[in-house]
């Protein structure tokens, strides 16, 4: 090769080398600004907040309804009922009551005065106790005649979630608002160890859910009353009588939202010993009740993917 021919082959290397290092400069550069600026983003791109409040939902006065379970732990219920109030779509707060004496008037004055100071947008956050004069785990999956909402989200006193977490799943949930067999089985309660492992998943706990009102009318009205004298007796797995009867209405799985949680109380009836065997032992109850197994299993994830890196 002479010397020209050398000089023209050193030009080109240059200048496909240069070439290559604007592409990955420019790839870089735009990569940072769709991870830097997502806001400005989908501004531009003209997409909708999913947490921003639905305007034609909100015009016809649709939101959802907090349902929580509560026993004699009022500075738990002040912490909760404070930081729910906040929620943009949130219509009205429903506290199971079972204790043996009414609510005090305090302790109604309090919560009011919270749900004034921090109730957001133009209507007022109701709250109501609903009052039961026996104490059973029943109470929570009670129908509620006066509910304004379709939308029920079923929690403790004892667990928080953000807002921004709570209206997220209250979407999911509007997307598919119904959802939350081999009789000679033994079936297990995995717990949560078995769903990180295996990815797999046929019910969501009602310690924070969310389901259509319709359900608290079919608990009360439609389970068998020896399974609900079954958990009574033994103060455990109405949850698991829900998701039963859910799942027997609509044949489909629950979707698993994924948020943040926040436990602000101490340890309950779940760190117990034998706790997993009490909550097989009400699987095999109830599908003997039900004649089947109706739980469906799924791996379907809701994540908001704005808040996650990877999807």
């Amino acid at each position: 090769m002479n010397r020209r021919g050398v000089q023209r082959f050193r030009q080109l290397a240059v200048t496909a080398t240069g070439s290559a290092k604007i592409k990955i400069l420019l790839f870089c550069c735009i990569a940072f600004t769709l991870l830097a600026l997502p806001g400005w983003a989908s501004k531009f791109m003209g997409w909708s907040n999913l947490s921003a409040p639905d305007d034609r939902l909100q015009a016809q006065g649709k939101g959802y309804a907090i349902v929580m379970n509560t026993w004699k732990r009022y500075d738990l219920l002040k912490q909760s009922i404070a930081h729910y109030a906040s929620c943009s779509e949130l219509d009205s707060i429903h506290i199971v009551w079972s204790e043996p004496d009414p609510p005090s008037d305090p302790l109604v004055a309090h919560l009011n005065r919270i749900l004034q100071s921090k109730s957001r947008g133009p209507r007022q956050v109701e709250l109501k106790f609903d009052i039961n004069k026996e104490d059973s785990l029943n109470n929570r999956f009670k129908e509620i005649k006066d509910l304004k909402t379709d939308a029920v989200f079923s929690i403790d006193d004892d667990v928080v979630f953000p807002c921004s977490s709570v209206e997220f799943a209250f979407h999911v949930w509007q997307s598919a608002p119904d959802n939350l067999r081999d009789n000679n089985k033994y079936y297990s309660y995995g717990g949560w160890w078995s769903v990180w492992w295996t990815g797999t998943y046929s019910m969501v706990l009602s310690k924070a859910a969310f389901f259509h009102k319709k359900y608290l009318r079919l608990y009360t009205n439609e389970m068998p009353a020896s399974l609900k004298d079954y958990i009574t007796k033994n103060r455990n797995c109405e949850d698991i009588a829900m998701s039963f009867l859910v799942a027997n209405a609509t044949d489909a799985p629950p979707v698993w939202v994924k948020g943040k949680i926040f436990e602000i109380g101490s340890t309950g009836i779940s760190s117990l010993g034998g706790h997993k065997d009490r909550r097989s032992l009400c699987i095999n109850r109830f599908v003997a009740e039900f004649g089947r197994m109706p739980l469906v299993s799924t791996t379907v994830k809701a994540i908001d993917s704005r808040s996650s890196w990877f999807w």
